[in-house]
């Protein structure tokens, strides 16, 4: 993996939503959101995705 910021869209994009859905378990004003589902599927979707844009971009794309 190169210096390329590209190569790591799918890791900030995993890291982000693991981070919102621990917000809402931890921080007081976001706890209502962890009974939403449309938040927790919001989380856990951009995760999947993370995973495969990851895999994708890294595979796929021509070494520098």
């Amino acid at each position: 993996m190169g210096k390329n910021i590209l190569n790591y869209v799918g890791v900030i994009m995993v890291l982000l939503g693991a981070l919102l859905m621990i917000l809402a378990m931890f921080v007081a004003p976001m706890y209502d959101l962890c009974d939403q589902n449309w938040y927790t599927t919001g989380s856990l979707v951009l995760i999947l995705a993370g995973i495969i844009a990851h895999v994708v971009i890294n595979k796929y794309m021509e070494k520098e």
